[in-house]
């Protein structure tokens, strides 16, 4: 079966997958404290969602992310990722992972590692627990942090996830950075997007280039840049003195659009081909259209001849250019 491939000659190689739209968390970033979720019937069904990952993973995606919303809070989620287990051990599937705020993950660390999942991205901008109240409206931080543990006990690899806000975790850089060492945990950077209904006053005070966080980095370690990827857009530095590997994942100082890999599908079925663009794709008409899959493949590799060159972020002249209107909890973190 011919391969996903762009207009780019990209091969389409990767899917992220938003299993909800709810959280328990508020994130000041991704959505309005009073968020109006979707109705149920909209969403996929864990068993519409298993055939549509099924389907991208015989058209050549071989690394599948999980994320929300928060995935953990979905009814029953634990039977997809069990599900999809069949797809690693079939070989088909090179890698599952999840996207999470940490939050469920004493509860289902153990079982989550037992269906195959290697590796867990946890979203975490603070380890004052009075700023993470702030900045998650809703969340703990101990609760976070006991789950990161278990995580860690039931054999998953972590790996920290922190959105870099000025004004807000500036000074919890190298505090941040001597904690995952101490965990063996790697870290991400990631630059605020101009996604949701945030106002565009409030993004540009948000927003700390990585160009200059790195910058700090380098007065006090020295940094060498690695060749890896691990399939997403973050790029990587080793710190020298430590040993640890710090990533960079930079849509606005620094977009990493020309080896894109990657396409989002949300919980309710529509296909983004980039993040950043209004483009989409509805797969959950031909999805509950037949149960035969042609339709399904058919509508798939149509939006993939569509997908554009990359995304028009820019926060360039004190101006928030790109930016969507969407929340990044609708499109899947």
């Amino acid at each position: 079966m011919a391969p996903l491939i762009d207009p780019f000659q990209r091969p389409i190689s990767y899917l992220r997958v938003s299993v909800t739209d709810r959280c328990d968390f508020r994130c000041t970033y991704c959505m309005a404290e009073h968020m109006q979720f979707l109705p149920k019937k909209d969403l996929l069904t864990l068993e519409e969602l298993d055939r549509l990952c099924s389907t991208f993973i015989r058209l050549g995606v071989e690394k599948l992310r999980i994320t929300g919303g928060e995935p953990l809070v979905r009814r029953d989620i634990l039977t997809f990722f069990q599900s999809m287990s069949r797809h690693l051990k079939s070989g088909a599937l090179r890698e599952l992972t999840l996207t999470t705020n940490g939050s469920q993950l004493a509860r289902f660390a153990g079982e989550l590692a037992a269906a195959g999942v290697g590796r867990v991205n946890v979203s975490l901008d603070t380890l004052d627990e009075a700023k993470f109240a702030e900045i998650t409206r809703w969340g703990r931080l101990p609760q976070v942090l006991d789950g990161i543990a278990a995580a860690t006990a039931a054999g998953l690899k972590v790996k920290i996830n922190a959105v870099a806000l000025k004004g807000f975790n500036e000074g919890e850089l190298f505090p941040l950075l001597d904690w995952c060492a101490a965990q063996g945990h790697d870290l991400t950077f990631i630059e605020v997007m101009p996604m949701g209904e945030m106002g565009e006053e409030m993004r540009l005070d948000q927003y700390w280039p990585l160009k200059d966080l790195r910058a700090r980095l380098a007065e006090r370690f020295t940094l060498t840049d690695l060749t890896e990827r691990t399939g997403g857009p973050a790029r990587y530095v080793r710190i020298e003195e430590t040993g640890q590997k710090v990533g960079f994942i930079t849509p606005l100082t620094h977009n990493f659009c020309e080896s894109c890999n990657r396409v989002r599908v949300t919980c309710t079925g529509e296909l983004f081909m980039c993040l950043g663009q209004e483009d989409k794709a509805d797969l959950r008409a031909p999805l509950r259209a037949s149960p035969d899959d042609a339709a399904l493949e058919q509508a798939i590799r149509a939006a993939i001849a569509g997908k554009p060159r990359g995304h028009d972020f820019d926060y360039s002249r004190q101006h928030v250019a790109g930016q969507m209107s969407r929340h990044m909890s609708h499109t899947g973190g």
